[in-house]
């Protein structure tokens, strides 16, 4: 009776040489190299020396010496910046909900198969947002105004006296409406991108429930785009930290409601170079930019979060 015997055990896969591998990580390297290099100089190095600025102070005696921290605590003590950290935190909590909202509503007018022209309407809210910056506030500028604008009309032609929207206190508002004009557009292709990747065989199950439109949007189609809703708050949140072109525009029209420290962006850019405060300035900067990314990191976790 035969016995039968294992089979021999494969020789082991001699290791390649040193020399291949050597070639072989360097290749990596080749592939990422460019990134790596771009990315340090025009990220990392601003960064780096923003913070070595910040660490100095140039005073009359002495020139440019080194201060340590005393430049961050100078800037938690200022009432200006803390007024504008105040100014851009209400604009982010009015502005960017009610932006993100009427984004969302148009995503979901336009996916639900019900309107009519969709394509027409999808070009047509998206296009404010292929107007530069400057233009549209320097267009909605030009219509607020009381003395030549479009409000200046409408009183001449009914008798009646509109509100001043370049007044101290509807100046915020009338930023808000600008930015949420040239932005809703943007934010709706990111929600309506979501939603076309939907499977529809989600829809098909619901539509054998018996589910109406209501429960497939709370049921369906807002859960699946969490991710979409997450990364437009994120970039939301940062865009209103950075509030500066709008109130640097409207500024000449409206002197007396926007000051040079309306915003922690344009207080930064005045303190620069208008003031030659770089290394406070740099500071401010630095402050403004761990504040956005802590807010930033606290949204993304609560949004991304299982059952959030």
């Amino acid at each position: 009776m035969t016995t039968l015997q294992p089979p021999a055990a494969a020789a082991p896969r001699p290791a390649p040489p040193p020399a291949r591998r050597d070639r072989r990580s360097w290749t990596g390297w080749g592939f990422i190299g460019p990134f790596v290099a771009v990315f340090a100089l025009v990220f990392l190095a601003p960064i780096g020396y923003s913070i070595y600025l910040s660490l100095f102070r140039d005073q009359l005696i002495g020139g440019n010496t080194f201060v340590g921290l005393d430049n961050y605590t100078q800037a938690l003590k200022d009432d200006q910046f803390w007024a504008s950290l105040g100014r851009v935190s209400l604009f982010l909590a009015v502005q960017v909900p009610i932006m993100l909202g009427i984004a969302l509503l148009v995503a979901l007018a336009l996916d639900s198969g019900r309107l009519y022209g969709k394509s027409f309407f999808r070009i047509t809210i998206f296009l404010p947002y292929a107007v530069p910056a400057v233009v549209a506030t320097l267009m909605w500028g030009f219509m607020y105004g009381t003395q030549y604008g479009l409000v200046g009309d409408v009183n001449d032609a009914f008798g009646v006296k509109l509100p001043n929207p370049l007044s101290p206190d509807l100046v915020l508002a009338s930023i808000g409406n600008i930015v949420t004009w040239e932005f809703v557009g943007y934010n709706m292709l990111i929600f309506y991108s979501a939603l076309r990747v939907i499977p529809t065989s989600l829809y098909e199950a619901a539509e054998i429930d018996g589910a109406g439109q209501i429960r497939v949007i709370t049921a369906i189609k807002l859960p699946a785009i969490r991710g979409a809703l997450v990364i437009a708050t994120i970039f939301s949140i940062i865009g209103s930290f950075q509030l500066f072109n709008e109130p640097n525009i409207l500024r000449p029209l409206a002197p007396n409601a926007i000051t040079t420290d309306y915003t922690p962006n344009f207080y930064t850019y005045s303190l620069s170079f208008n003031g030659q405060q770089h290394n406070y300035s740099a500071t401010v900067a630095i402050i403004m930019g761990l504040i956005t990314m802590v807010i930033a990191y606290v949204v993304q976790l609560r949004g991304m979060r299982k059952g959030a």
